[in-house]
């Protein structure tokens, strides 16, 4: 649902292209940090997920928002609403990215729009990444943002809504989401969101229980847990949040057949995904 003179098209179809290089201090820290919730690769390629860690959008100090992340407009459209989240995306596996590779990143806006949510007005924001190495494209996502309203002060956080129950896994992992793993992956990234590592913004200003575990986080233990169970790479991945997880308890990864999620016991969905193999 958008709002007079709120017209993004200009937007879509602007690109931006970005270099880096997989180091092997890089590699090590992804590591250290998300094990033991990595499947096994072949020696020399990067871990699932990985990607995530290259070629972040940089912006200096002054040109950041107050919620941490660089100010809208540049890039990304100057979406009328202070509150961004990862809503979800799909990945798509051609090739694996080694240690040392040089990886060309292209990011495409491909739409824009405005909707009405049971709580108010959203834009989603969806974003297109082929990551290509001197082989060819690696891997192509189509990542999702969904923008919201800013929190009322003093409010108390809504109550979780998820998706439905999946049922009864093949195999879990249960992870506790500590500050330290948070800010980690927030390093790992150069993620400046305030929502994942300074709790009075994330429950004062943003409306949260506590610390937000990031969406991408959640997809890579989802990703991880469903190839160690299978032994494989996927060639597709899709994922969408469903309700926002915090920290403060331990939550669990679970995968059936081809489908993924992360839960809280007794808790909603939080994060659902979706693999072909």
């Amino acid at each position: 649902m958008s709002r007079a003179g709120d017209d993004f098209s200009a937007w879509i179809g602007r690109s931006v292209e970005e270099v880096d290089i997989v180091t092997p201090r890089l590699m090590a820290e992804y590591r250290v940090t998300l094990d033991p919730y990595l499947a096994a690769v072949d020696e020399g390629e990067v871990p699932l997920g990985f990607h995530w860690c290259l070629s972040p959008f940089l912006a200096p100090m002054q040109e950041l928002g107050p919620d941490g992340h660089p100010q809208k407009g540049g890039f990304l459209p100057p979406i009328p609403l202070p509150r961004r989240m990862w809503a979800g995306g799909h990945i798509d596996y051609f090739a694996a990215i080694r240690i040392g590779d040089d990886v060309r990143r292209r990011s495409t806006i491909t739409s824009v729009e405005g909707k009405q949510g049971r709580t108010g007005p959203l834009w989603f924001v969806g974003v297109q990444h082929d990551y290509a190495t001197s082989r060819g494209v690696a891997i192509s996502e189509r990542h999702n943002i969904v923008y919201r309203e800013a929190a009322v002060p003093g409010a108390r956080p809504a109550p979780a809504t998820g998706g439905e129950d999946p049922g009864l896994p093949a195999a879990t992992w249960q992870v506790t989401p500590t500050p330290t793993l948070l800010f980690r992956y927030s390093a790992l990234t150069f993620n400046g969101h305030r929502i994942h590592y300074d709790r009075p913004y994330a429950t004062g200003v943003e409306g949260y229980d506590d610390l937000v575990v990031h969406g991408p986080l959640q997809a890579i233990l989802m990703l991880n847990l469903a190839a160690a169970t299978r032994n494989a790479v996927p060639k597709k991945f899709s994922y969408r949040g469903l309700s926002p997880l915090t920290s403060g308890a331990a939550f669990g990864v679970a995968v059936r057949e081809n489908t993924c999620w992360t839960q809280r016991p007794g808790g909603p969905v939080n994060m659902q995904g979706e693999l072909t193999w």
